[in-house]
């Protein structure tokens, strides 16, 4: 952890009123994907996720919204160093089973690896233990590989996965949607 910008960041709550922006821009790279096996068998399924090396490297780039409809009771942070939003990170509420979600988490570039995510996240599990929830979780895909083993260093695991949630082609194009869980209670 790089304490010269650990120690002098401050998490700031953002609201939608008043809020200059609403789109985050994401970005990452990786020469490898989680590939996912689904064997079904007269006795029931065999599922495998195998980390694998891509033939060439992988840049993705989208954009993620703040504050969309979706999102029940929204509570976005952002991280700042030297009066500069660095890091964001949203959380919804999930009443019905009593789960606190990372909707968003995003770390600028240039800052990455620091410790600002993990300053992030610290927050998010406090905050998800005053509410009570049962657990934490998060949404990513099976080659942001980066993301995964962040999440794995961080104490979060492997509770789910969806292989047709972005398309119906998410094997063949290497991004089904796996959830993390880190349990609170």
């Amino acid at each position: 952890m790089d304490r010269n910008i650990t120690k002098n960041v401050k998490l700031v709550e953002l609201f939608k009123e008043g809020l200059a922006f609403s789109k985050l821009k994401f970005r990452y790279s990786t020469e490898e994907h989680y590939a996912v096996t689904i064997l079904r068998k007269e006795d029931g399924w065999e599922i495998k996720l195998v980390l694998e090396v891509l033939p060439n490297l992988i840049e993705k780039r989208f954009e993620g919204g703040l504050f969309q409809e979706f999102v029940d009771e929204p509570r976005v942070f952002a991280a700042e160093f030297e009066g500069e939003q660095i890091g964001w990170i949203e959380l919804g509420f999930h009443k019905w089973n009593n789960r606190m979600r990372i909707y968003e988490l995003l770390v600028k570039e240039g800052f990455r690896r620091k410790g600002i995510g993990r300053i992030l996240v610290d927050h998010a599990i406090e905050l998800s233990r005053e509410r009570g929830a049962r657990m934490l979780i998060v949404e990513t895909q099976s080659c942001n590989v980066p993301a995964i083993k962040f999440y794995l260093k961080n104490g979060f695991e492997l509770i789910g996965y969806d292989i047709a949630s972005y398309s119906n082609e998410d094997i063949k194009t290497k991004k089904v949607r796996l959830e993390f869980g880190l349990r609170l209670k």
